[in-house]
């Protein structure tokens, strides 16, 4: 009893603090939402006024109709389920090969990409758009989809969970007469579940929010993504911060929704990734 009396003002110090965390991580989201319901005067009055005195719904019809929002739309879910999917089955394919098969020099192909993994991303934004500009995929969402499509990180999160599988399953799938491609797609894949799911909702997240490389890579209002089109709402004439605010919450309202259908597998696949090896 006198450790259970021992541990709870621990335990209440614990929640106080996640509490007060959680609070400070929420503030932001809580004034981008309350700030597009405002008036222009409203989102640049000090002191800060929290709660419009009017809701404005208007600034979403307005953001709908001046920024052309469902093509903005349309491109990035193409993007990003294009870049997702594809990156997905390239990583996981590569993932299988140096988790489940023997070939000679696996180790050092696989250190040599986590190598290149340690690269940063901003070093290698010149020689790709050099190398889409010449085959002429400037200005198109191919353009922003294919230097995209090969992640080291993907690969190396998912070998972790095909190497925490028993090598039984791939030994038994062999003696019914299983090629390779079989084992990973019909057996080692589907026990993955939780971690594909968990690095592709991270993946998304990514692809869906990437504002740098679309930037580069796109010049005219057709192709733009929702990163670079609310990116340009912001100018040196004069930004109109509730129509921005409008813009960002239409923009992670899907993301929203996907965390909210997926947390539980995300939850559980980043858990055990932390603890297979």
């Amino acid at each position: 009893m006198r450790q259970k009396s021992k541990g709870k003002p621990a335990q209440i110090a614990i929640y106080l603090v996640l509490i007060a965390g959680s609070a400070i991580m929420l503030i932001p989201f809580l004034w981008m939402i309350l700030t597009s319901f405002k008036t222009y005067k409203e989102t640049i009055t000090l002191p800060i006024i929290w709660l419009p005195s009017e809701w404005k719904f208007d600034n979403y019809v307005t953001v709908l109709e001046k920024l052309d929002f469902l093509r903005y739309y349309r491109n990035t879910v193409i993007v990003t389920v294009t870049t997702v999917t594809l990156m997905t089955l390239i990583a996981s394919l590569a993932a299988f090969t140096f988790a489940r098969m023997e070939f000679p020099g696996k180790n050092l192909l696989f250190g040599l990409l986590l190598i290149v993994y340690m690269v940063p991303p901003q070093m290698t934004m010149l020689p790709k758009y050099i190398m889409i500009s010449r085959i002429g995929w400037v200005d198109t969402l191919k353009g922003i989809v294919v230097p995209n499509l090969f992640s080291v990180y993907t690969c190396f999160m998912l070998r972790q969970f095909f190497t925490s599988l028993p090598k039984d399953l791939d030994d038994a799938a062999k003696l019914d007469g299983c090629s390779f491609f079989q084992i990973y797609w019909k057996i080692d894949l589907p026990l993955c579940k939780n971690g594909l799911i968990a690095i592709t909702v991270l993946n998304v997240l990514w692809s869906w929010n990437d504002l740098l490389w679309p930037l580069l890579a796109t010049s005219t209002d057709k192709m733009r993504v929702l990163s670079v089109a609310i990116a340009t709402m912001q100018s040196s004439q004069g930004t109109e911060y509730q129509l921005l605010m409008a813009a960002g919450v239409l923009a992670i309202l899907p993301m929203f929704v996907m965390y909210a259908v997926c947390q539980n597998y995300f939850m559980e696949g980043v858990a055990y990734s932390g603890t297979k090896g």
